[in-house]
């Protein structure tokens, strides 16, 4: 089951004034992406973008130089999750909801950014290939195993692509030829999205650190909304 804005929001209202700013902040700017979100059905490339950018409010922060990129930071952030996921509600997305959509999207190449780097030219199809199969040993070793982190963790990387392929300019809005990734992304981050949100709540001390743009002025425009 989906959990709505609605219900996250009401949360949120009842818990907010204990929580402090930094993570206050995040998760307020989060909300008011999967609101948009929940407005956007029907478009899916609009609902994908909206969905990732609520992610990205949620675990997106100041971070130390050993955070070597981006895909290090929300995989170390979703690690932290599963943790302290007790009800273990990203478990049963990874293996019951979505097990048929992950593996799908696992076994496609054009979210794969080497394959990308082929098409551009900066490596040879042999290496993309290569890194394809390496990285599906280390993805049938994480299923096997039923590590819900490290399985959420590469799918995000793959759904890091698409990202950057729509935010890019990489592709046609509505356009066919990527309808399958967009559909199974969108299908995940629906619930995934939620699933983040409700779990800082829960755990607002896990989440301490600082937005990478913090508030400026006592708040945001409807920040108390």
């Amino acid at each position: 089951m989906i959990i709505r804005h609605a219900t996250l929001k009401a949360k949120q209202r009842q818990e907010r004034d204990k929580f402090p700013s930094a993570v206050s902040t995040r998760i307020h700017r989060a909300l008011s992406w999967l609101d948009r979100a929940e407005q956007s059905d029907g478009d899916l490339d609009s609902q994908f973008i909206f969905l990732w950018i609520a992610f990205n409010a949620a675990y997106g922060q100041e971070h130390e130089n050993f955070y070597n990129n981006e895909t290090e930071l929300f995989s170390r952030f979703i690690a932290k999750l599963v943790e302290l996921d007790k009800n273990k509600a990203l478990y049963e997305l990874a293996w019951q909801q979505f097990s048929s959509h992950i593996r799908v999207l696992l076994d496609n190449q054009y979210v794969f950014q080497p394959f990308w780097e082929f098409q551009k030219g900066k490596i040879e199809e042999c290496a993309w290939q290569r890194q394809f199969a390496q990285e599906k040993g280390l993805i049938n070793v994480a299923l096997s195993t039923e590590r819900t982190d490290k399985v959420l963790s590469i799918i995000l990387r793959r759904l890091y692509t698409l990202r950057n392929q729509l935010m890019h300019g990489g592709a046609t809005w509505n356009g066919q030829v990527n309808r399958a990734q967009i559909t199974d992304a969108v299908a995940i981050l629906e619930c995934l999205v939620p699933i983040v949100i409700d779990l800082m709540l829960d755990h607002p001390l896990k989440f301490l650190g600082a937005p990478s743009y913090p508030l400026i002025g006592e708040f945001d425009v409807d920040f108390k909304k």
